[in-house]
């Protein structure tokens, strides 16, 4: 191999052995090496001293809703993946809904990757969708690269989403475990929704009675269920009942092949702080009482949970009603996951080792993206230079996603993104973005 052409060092350094004072050096978008602190850089290679900011591994967000094409106004590539870029983010993976078309067959995929070539500065992959009717259109989109499907086993919000009831999951889990892909589930009991109070009016208690943790208790009982006897994989998508906790971790004893997430607002928002009419902070699930949330931490820190990625689900101001009946539903938060985390992690004694592999390290390999999630020789030169003691207050003006709406609005953080790096190239100064240079990831094809 040539000599490098960028070395970047700093006095932490999160590695998989640790944090530590390193030098990493990069060849041809790659990192070559990860050395010792004080070896002495070759001559014409580009250095970057960070100094005492960490060097972190760009991190992986495998749940973000883009909307694009088809509600643009919502979101699009643009402006997520600049979002996903000044956040530290490097690599998102696509959610299957919210755009028109939905990723539900490799035509309409097709059409996705035509729209978003071009507009990513960073790296892009792509989830397929489970619908009623399309179980001839899975193996077709796994053959074309999607990182695996998405189904809802209560209404998604968009018609053209519908979804699926128990006959459908089953033969959906079915196909997909024929091919050994991964089906990725919001997990909420439509039963149990209907025979709840119907959300309405501006009161946050309201909202939160219907959409009881019953709903997502039985829904991932039943997923389960269903994963051990198909030996099939499954994830959990947005975990907001910590009653489910007991029973994943009892699958996994038993061999069920089960993964979880949850996300930064579950970590970090409470009902209690909910204001009347704040429908910025409605999501579904929702974000529960502050004991829950506490449990739910226990869970990431007993490796219950696996992932912490964003959900992303943004939408134009007028839909954001002071009525959390009629509001769309959807926390904007690409940007700060990272800070957002970081601030909650560090206040309950967690390290930057442990939000990395919380929000890097495990989501690629949730999504099979071995270059990714990990600063190691051989991976992807892709790089988040964090200030973790610095602090800022969150200016919804400064955010990049397109509509200017966050449940983080004034809250105070740690963690200031100076740079990100991607594949070796620096694409946020911490001030300016470049154009885009982001590439359509596709799955990784075994043997």
């Amino acid at each position: 191999m040539s000599d490098p052409e960028l070395v970047l060092r700093s006095t932490r350094v999160v590695t998989p052995q640790g944090t530590r004072a390193a030098t990493v050096t990069v060849q041809g978008g790659t990192i070559a090496a990860v050395l010792p602190y004080d070896v002495p850089a070759p001559a014409g290679a580009r250095v970057v001293d960070c100094g005492d900011d960490a060097l972190l591994p760009g991190l992986v967000d495998t749940h973000v809703h883009v909307n694009d094409p088809g509600r643009t106004e919502w979101e699009g590539f643009w402006t997520a993946t600049r979002a996903a870029a000044a956040g530290g983010i490097t690599t998102l993976v696509d959610m299957p809904l919210n755009s028109l078309p939905p990723t539900t067959t490799a035509a309409h995929l097709d059409t996705k990757r035509a729209v978003a070539r071009g507009k990513a500065h960073v790296d892009v992959g792509f989830w397929g969708g489970a619908i009623p009717g399309n179980v001839k259109d899975l193996r077709p989109l796994h053959d074309a690269g999607v990182f695996g499907f998405k189904c809802f086993l209560s209404p998604s919000g968009v018609d053209e989403f519908p979804a699926v009831d128990q006959e459908q999951l089953a033969a959906a889990l079915g196909e997909i475990a024929g091919f050994d892909g991964l089906l990725i589930v919001h997990a909420e009991d439509p039963g149990h929704l209907d025979a709840a109070p119907a959300p309405h009016g501006p009161k946050y208690t309201d909202f939160l009675a219907s959409r009881p943790r019953i709903s997502e208790n039985d829904a991932i009982a039943g997923l389960i269920a269903l994963a051990a006897r198909l030996g099939a994989r499954v994830h959990v998508l947005h975990l907001s009942s910590s009653d489910a906790l007991p029973m994943i971790a009892a699958a996994r004893r038993e061999g069920v092949r089960i993964t979880v997430e949850t996300c930064p607002h579950f970590l970090t928002l409470s009902a209690e702080e909910v204001p009347d009419g704040a429908t910025e902070f409605k999501c579904c699930p929702p974000i529960r009482e502050a004991g829950n949330q506490d449990a739910l931490w226990a869970g990431l820190a007993d490796g219950t949970i696996d992932c912490v990625v964003s959900d992303h689900s943004p939408s134009t101001a007028d839909l954001k009603t002071a009525d959390f009946g009629a509001a769309w539903g959807g926390i904007s938060s690409l940007q700060l996951g990272l800070p957002a985390i970081w601030t909650a992690a560090r206040a309950r004694g967690h390290g930057l080792d442990d939000v990395v592999r919380w929000m890097s390290t495990a989501p690629a390999a949730l999504a099979g993206l071995g270059r990714k999630g990990a600063i190691e020789p051989g991976r992807d030169a892709d790089f988040a230079v964090l200030a973790p003691e610095e602090t800022f207050t969150v200016d919804p003006r400064a955010l990049q996603h397109r509509n200017k709406i966050t449940a983080y609005a004034g809250k105070t953080l740690n963690g200031v993104v100076r740079s990100t790096w991607l594949r070796g190239r620096q694409i946020n100064d911490g001030a300016t973005l470049t154009e885009p240079t982001g590439t359509l990831l596709e799955r990784p094809r075994r043997g």
